[in-house]
């Protein structure tokens, strides 16, 4: 037995929070939505593709925003910077640490997200 990757982080958004986790992850991030098998579409949510992962939004009627985060990898952290902030998302600097600069944001229901740029 052995384990061979990560397939999907989730992240728990509010009931109905489709249309803001699209405005986030596509809108802002860039990233593809993906769509949900029919089995599970019932359920509500929604998936984007990051790199070979998926980033998946799940429904959660008694939510609570996550502290335990995705990291992901961005190509220009200053770009990113400036899309966050233009879109009044909030920033918070970080120290480097080896071989990346990085910063946490927020999704729009508060779940705390680091992006990190390779050195």
């Amino acid at each position: 037995m052995r384990v061979l990757g990560l397939d999907h982080v989730q992240l728990p958004i509010r009931p109905g929070g489709e249309e803001l986790a699209r405005e986030f992850w596509h809108g802002l991030l860039g990233l593809d939505e993906v769509a949900k098998p029919s089995s599970l579409a019932a359920r509500g949510g929604v998936w984007f593709q990051c790199g070979p992962q998926q980033i998946h939004c799940g429904v959660e009627a008694e939510f609570t925003p996550g502290r335990r985060h995705p990291a992901l990898l961005v190509e220009d952290l200053a770009a990113v910077r400036a899309a966050l902030s233009k879109a009044g998302r909030p920033v918070r600097e970080e120290p480097e640490i080896p071989g990346y600069r990085r910063l946490f944001t927020d999704d729009p229901f508060g779940n705390r997200i680091e992006l990190m740029e390779l050195l």
